[in-house]
């Protein structure tokens, strides 16, 4: 009887080894098929973010621009009311400053756009001559 006993507690020993052996490869695999799974479905997930993002981005740039349209307008029709009030003065308020910051950007340094125009002549007229003595 101590025999069958014995053999009984190795068997279900046996059997318990064969059933925590079993159950952990179906973790093993469950694990592996998660991992694919999680692979395809984040490449396809990835980029219907991507698309959602464009998407959301497009919409935002369409409202950034009708907004800086609208603003625009508001401005327009305030400058056109503004001139029509001060009756011109409005222009030379204008031309004194555009003559201001000319002035201040001639101090810092910067060429305005005469400068560099006068500069670009003079520019094309060397490249004239330099063509003509490669040419002699």
């Amino acid at each position: 009887m101590a025999k069958n006993t014995a053999k009984k507690i190795e068997d279900n020993a046996a059997g318990f080894a064969s059933d925590v052996k079993k159950y952990a490869h179906q973790i093993w695999l469950a694990g592996l098929g998660a991992y694919a799974k999680a692979g395809k479905e984040g490449a396809d997930y990835f980029k219907s973010l991507v698309n959602e993002g464009e998407e959301i981005e497009k919409q935002g740039k369409e409202l950034v621009a009708s907004q800086v349209e609208a603003a625009n307008s508001r401005i327009e029709s305030f400058k056109e009311k503004v001139h029509e009030k001060t009756g011109g003065r409005f222009s030379k308020v204008e031309e004194v400053f555009d003559e201001r910051v000319a002035s201040t950007l001639g101090r810092m340094g910067i060429p305005s756009k005469k400068d560099i125009d006068q500069l670009s002549a003079k520019l094309d007229d060397l490249s004239a001559a330099l063509k003509s003595l490669q040419s002699k």
